[in-house]
């Protein structure tokens, strides 16, 4: 949750006290250590789960288009707009 959240150091210390609060939390001790741990590593963690987290490196071409049906077998369905989209994605250079 701290890493999904990349939390600047409030959020980090309002977390940390509601996790002791909770029945079957953490204990005062453990939030001290994750404090501590995450205040010296946050740069890496954040880097490590963004490069992680992408899939390529560019963009190299999208298609979109909206289409409309205009015949159904339920009224209510009739003009519910669709949005379809297409990504081509590459290295750079390749």
């Amino acid at each position: 949750s701290i890493a999904s959240a990349d939390m600047d150091l409030n959020q980090l210390e309002a977390f940390l006290t509601a996790q002791t609060k909770k029945q079957g939390g953490i204990t005062s001790d453990q939030a001290a250590v994750i404090a501590k741990f995450w205040k010296n590593h946050r740069t890496q963690i954040h880097e490590s789960l963004v490069s992680q987290s992408r899939w390529d490196h560019a963009l190299k071409n999208m298609n979109w288009r909206v289409d409309l049906k205009s015949q159904l077998r339920h009224v209510d369905q009739i003009n519910t707009p669709v949005a379809i989209v297409e990504m081509e994605l590459g290295k750079n250079g390749q």
